[in-house]
């Protein structure tokens, strides 16, 4: 793919001082794969592209802090915020490029009509993630939430649990293979993609319409003020094109929509 790999370390890849060079810092799936797509896009408009592959979450966000990369694109508000607060950084969005629909994946049960009482439910454990799965199994009649729970949402805030399933927190990257352990899971989209699962194989998966899927939205973020530049802001528009949005829906089949036309239904 010509995408580079870096890990925790720093990577060497600075934001170049010309204006025509952008620079994205990026997960592998499918983030960096969605960038690819754009890159002879972007020629087009007389940029060159460079993405850099990274295995964390946290370090995306300093290298774009620091000025190394102009841009980094692999996470949702919800934790853009909360990597602000925890880190007296002021990192912005950009825009929003894709939402990775969130399942609810078999394990040893495959029947959420009929799940045994104790089931054992697996869910991530970063407190985002956690409230988005919270939701998903309320929307399935699992479990209710307090009413105002919302996108907060912990395990202590459920209310009715009918079934009295027993709420598994894992590392989110666990859980697809951890399904032999439990009864169903609860699965982001690009884990589910990198476990070899199908979303078409899910049980239930979050609406395009749904709080989630309107509050996950994966999005482009860059330091505060450089929201004006224009090669970032043509970074944004090709992200946001038909080209790119007819690229997610042919390559993730479900796994992976595009916000552009979730914006434009």
């Amino acid at each position: 793919t010509g995408v580079l790999v870096a890990g925790t370390l720093s990577t060497g890849v600075y934001a170049k001082d010309d204006d025509k060079t952008i620079t994205v810092a990026a997960s592998a799936t499918p983030h960096a794969e969605i960038l690819e797509e754009a890159k002879p896009l972007l020629e087009k408009e007389g940029y060159e592209l460079e993405v850099t592959v990274f295995d964390d979450y946290v370090r995306p966000n300093e290298v774009v802090e620091s000025g190394e990369f102009d841009a980094n694109y692999f996470q949702h508000q919800p934790y853009l915020d909360q990597f602000n607060a925890d880190n007296d950084m002021d990192l912005v969005a950009l825009g929003a490029v894709h939402y990775e629909p969130m399942g609810i994946f078999a394990g040893n049960s495959s029947d959420l009509a009929s799940l045994p009482d104790g089931a054992k439910v697996g869910v991530p454990n970063d407190a985002t993630n956690e409230a988005r799965a919270l939701l998903l199994l309320e929307s399935n009649g699992l479990i209710t939430l307090k009413e105002d729970a919302g996108v907060a949402a912990t395990k202590l805030d459920i209310v009715e649990n009918p079934h009295n399933l027993e709420i598994v927190e894992m590392e989110a990257a666990q859980l697809p293979l951890s399904l032999s352990s439990l009864d169903i899971a609860v699965i982001n989209g690009n884990y589910a993609l990198s476990g070899g699962l199908s979303i078409s194989d899910a049980l239930a998966i979050e609406e395009a319409d749904s709080l989630a899927a309107e509050t996950y939205q994966n999005v482009v973020a860059v330091r505060n003020g450089d929201e004006t530049r224009p090669e970032l802001q043509t970074l944004m528009e090709v992200l946001n094109s038909q080209e790119i949005a007819d690229y997610i829906n042919e390559t993730f089949e479900g796994a992976v929509a595009p916000v552009f036309e979730v914006a434009a239904e």
